[in-house]
């Protein structure tokens, strides 16, 4: 495989990095995954970084985000007058009540997951700002919609997030999904082009445009070998398609969100290609490599933790942070809090339903009292 650059900013200076250091590992040397809760070598030098003297930075107080997706069901419900058994509290509804609650546990940014709040009925975006700046919350971000396609009515439409993000005080705006989720280089090409351009129009009004990845974007990439019935290449160089979207897209106006637990689950599922020449080859992906070598790419995190399960198909269980064995403190440790990185704590499967009501609200307590520990 050739050396594939990839762009590395220190300081406002663009240096150059390759791409047998992006990866971490050669695909050829690579003997095997590492097993599930163990560190890869570069994790194991990362614990180099800062040494005794240098302070702890993981995770500041003010910094404690959390994704509200993690606690939509209680945005979706209203206020309810009954306690909950487990907590002596009434079971909060609606972003009035999911604000309050957030605020209590010591959440001081949230990351919207759209502005729907379900049985509450409409609400705007100066009254969620007013709610916000009651409850002392900052708002970082949201997942909403990037268009696929340019044209008079996306753009429209697209300007008018953008207002809504204005409202908000968000500095970033984004999507929950990948920039495509085909494995072509085609269409990855396409994507970059796409988000240039909204991202460009995000920077134009001082907002930074931001993709969320799941564990397919760090999949490899189909960009070579015989074509297929349709024209298209089935084999692979070795690429994956995220590190080659880093290089299609412009540093100034895209931006990314690594969910930290589906970055550790594509170590354990794309681990093998088959080459142009139809061998079988290992690569074994490091998400903390990713994010040393591009940290201001890198503006926010998912904070999302995993309990090893090498029978499941993810090689994790979702569980809250600061349980599990996705090593979340440690890349956090790693990149530094300059600043400008946003941890935010997610858990997709952390509502209870009607048999536990209140169990979103106390994840978010637990997930938030183990982050709070790292800083200790």
């Amino acid at each position: 495989m050739g050396e594939q650059q990839h762009d590395r900013v220190e300081g406002g200076r663009r240096s150059r990095l390759s791409r047998r250091r992006f990866l971490g590992t050669g695909a050829a040397g690579a003997a095997a995954l590492p097993a599930m809760g163990t560190l890869t070598a570069s994790a194991q030098a990362a614990d180099k970084h800062g040494g005794k003297g240098r302070r702890d930075l993981t995770v500041a107080p003010k910094r404690r985000g959390i994704i509200l997706y993690t606690v939509r069901d209680a945005i979706s419900r209203k206020d309810r007058a009954e306690q909950d058994p487990d907590t002596g509290r009434p079971l909060r509804g609606g972003f009035r009540g999911v604000f309050e609650t957030l605020s209590r546990i010591g959440y001081r940014e949230v990351e919207f997951a759209g502005y729907d709040q379900g049985e509450n009925g409409p609400i705007t975006p100066r009254q969620l700002r007013r709610l916000l700046d009651d409850n002392g919350l900052v708002a970082n971000g949201n997942h909403g919609s990037v268009p696929g396609e340019i044209n008079a009515e996306t753009i429209a439409q697209f300007e008018q997030d953008l207002d809504t993000a204005e409202t908000l005080g968000l500095a970033h705006m984004g999507t929950g999904g990948d920039p495509t989720s085909s494995s072509y280089k085609e269409d990855w090409d396409k994507a970059a082009d796409v988000w240039n351009f909204w991202g460009e129009r995000a920077a134009a009004r001082g907002i930074k445009l931001y993709t969320h990845n799941h564990h397919d974007a760090y999949g490899f990439l189909l960009d070579s070998g015989p074509q297929d019935d349709q024209g298209r290449p089935t084999r692979s160089s070795g690429i994956r398609k995220l590190e080659y979207f880093f290089d299609l897209a412009d540093p100034d106006y895209v931006h990314f969100e690594m969910d930290i637990f589906w970055a550790y689950v594509a170590q354990f599922r794309w681990v093998d290609y088959t080459d142009p020449d139809g061998v079988s080859r290992r690569s074994i992906f490091d998400p903390i490599d990713v994010v040393q070598a591009q940290p201001h790419r890198f503006p926010l995190f998912h904070v999302k933790d995993g309990a090893s399960n090498p029978e499941s198909d993810d090689g994790y269980d979702m569980v809250p942070a600061g349980t599990g064995d996705v090593p979340l403190k440690r890349l956090l440790d790693v990149i530094e809090q300059q600043g400008f990185h946003h941890p935010n704590y997610e858990q997709d499967n952390a509502g209870g339903g009607d048999e536990d009501p209140s169990q979103s609200f106390r994840f978010a307590e637990l997930s938030y009292r183990n982050i709070a520990k790292w800083r200790d």
